[in-house]
C-alpha cells in the first residue's frame, strides 16, 4: 500500500507533502497504516469532500492511495473532515512531520 499526502493552506500556506509505502515502513507502522484506511473507508469517499462554508486559513488535504491493484485519490477540505478519516489524516501528518 503506497499512499501520497499532501497537506496546505492554514495561516502560513506551508505546505506538506510525504509519500508512505508499508513496504518501507517499519513494521508497527506498516500494520498500523492499513488498518487506519480500512477505517476511513478510504476507497468508498468521494474524491472532492468540500466544506459548504469555506473558510480561509484552513487546510486541505489531498491524499493518492494505491493498494493491491486499486487506485484513488480525494481532496478533503479540514473544515469537512469525516471523523472516520481523522485518525488516517493526523498519522499521515506526523509522518510528513518527521521527514
Amino acid at each position: 500500500m503506497r499512499i501520497t499526502f499532501e497537506r496546505t493552506g492554514g495561516f502560513a500556506g506551508i505546505t506538506r507533502k510525504t509519500t508512505v509505502d508499508t513496504t518501507t515502513l517499519p513494521s508497527k507502522e506498516a500494520t498500523e497504516l492499513p488498518l487506519l484506511v480500512e477505517t476511513a473507508d478510504l476507497f468508498q469517499l468521494p474524491t472532492q469532500i468540500l466544506s459548504p462554508n469555506p473558510q480561509s486559513d484552513r487546510f486541505q488535504y489531498r491524499l493518492s492511495i494505491e493498494d493491491n491493484g486499486k487506485q484513488h485519490t480525494i481532496t478533503v477540505s479540514e473544515a469537512a473532515l469525516p471523523g472516520t478519516l481523522k485518525p488516517l489524516i493526523e498519522w499521515l501528518n506526523n509522518i510528513a512531520k518527521q521527514r
